[in-house]
């Protein structure tokens, strides 16, 4: 299993503004479907399914996008989601949007969740549980790096955002 799971997805037209350029909101949409598929699929584990067992889930506390290049209507884009940060009772998740062949980068973003309590609306610390099943996917920096750091070594790379950035700043883990 892998710490950075991806997937391919198209850029629908009723999603583009009249420059033909994926709507800035409309980003968000892809980035967290993307997600949710990833953490279905690559570590097997329902959100919503546990939301109803559980009464527990995360909601979004904060976003932070970098629009890097146009993705285009019809354009294929490759998402790569990781987790960077998992704590007590929050989760800090990396998602990327590449052109199909990871040689342009479109966006960056960090999303931070909160686990909450659905029945209360409070904070809810993760269980033993969940920190068995979601801290062997932490896919943390190799040092301490704000938004600004990440996304400048993005436009810092190879040919200003083509190609990926050194391998020690990407983290893939296809372990």
């Amino acid at each position: 299993m892998t710490k950075t799971p991806d997937s391919i997805h198209t850029v629908r037209f009723m999603h583009c503004d009249p420059f033909n350029h994926l709507g800035n909101t409309r980003y968000l949409d892809y980035f967290i479907n993307a997600r949710e598929d990833h953490v279905l699929h690559s570590y097997g584990f329902d959100i919503y399914d546990y939301a109803s067992k559980t009464g527990e889930s995360w909601v979004v506390a904060q976003n932070q996008i970098a629009y890097l290049s146009p993705a285009r209507a019809m354009e294929k884009v490759f998402i790569r989601s990781s987790i960077l940060e998992w704590n007590s009772s929050d989760v800090l998740v990396e998602m990327q949007m590449w052109n199909e062949t990871c040689s342009r980068i479109k966006a960056l973003l960090w999303t931070r969740y909160v686990h909450v309590n659905l029945r209360t609306q409070k904070r809810a610390t993760h269980s033993e549980y969940l920190n068995r099943l979601f801290q062997p996917w932490e896919n943390s920096l190799p040092r301490k790096t704000t938004f600004e750091e990440r996304v400048k070594s993005f436009k810092e790379a190879p040919s200003g955002g083509t190609g990926y950035p050194a391998e020690s700043l990407m983290r893939v883990d296809k372990s």
